[in-house]
């Protein structure tokens, strides 16, 4: 029995891992995905729409295979900080993150969820490519 978290924040990204986990993926699994916002200016009503759609795609995807919980934040903290909540939480045994190429401007002026997560994870993780 294993226990995954899962970090999206779009359909796109949701649609790449869950991908992922259903070839990996044992009935007796739980997945726990999570959609982070930092809140207030930060994010938009559209964001926190894109979120909950992520999460959507999760349920229905995986949700007849394994218990699949899901959780969206919006409190201040990084999505990095509330993942890792998330996963000393549920005890993970694995983080399952998409990540994309970007530009090496693109990461010094927009920075990078999946980065702090890979920087500071003292967890397993599974990194799956995405388009």
């Amino acid at each position: 029995m294993q226990t995954f978290v899962l970090a999206t924040n779009s359909e796109a990204v949701s649609e790449t891992l869950c991908s992922y986990l259903e070839t990996v993926l044992d009935p007796e699994d739980s997945v726990y995905a999570v959609n982070s916002q930092r809140g207030g200016d930060s994010t938009s009503s559209d964001a926190v729409a894109d979120g909950k759609a992520a999460l959507e795609i999760v349920s229905d995807r995986l949700g007849d295979q394994v218990s699949v919980e899901t959780y969206q934040i919006i409190r201040g903290n990084s999505p990095a900080e509330d993942i890792f909540d998330i996963a000393g939480e549920v005890d993970a045994d694995e983080l399952v993150i998409g990540v994309r190429k970007r530009s090496q401007t693109d990461r010094l002026i927009f920075g990078s969820v999946a980065q702090d997560i890979m920087r500071q994870s003292d967890y397993p993780m599974r990194v799956v490519p995405r388009e």
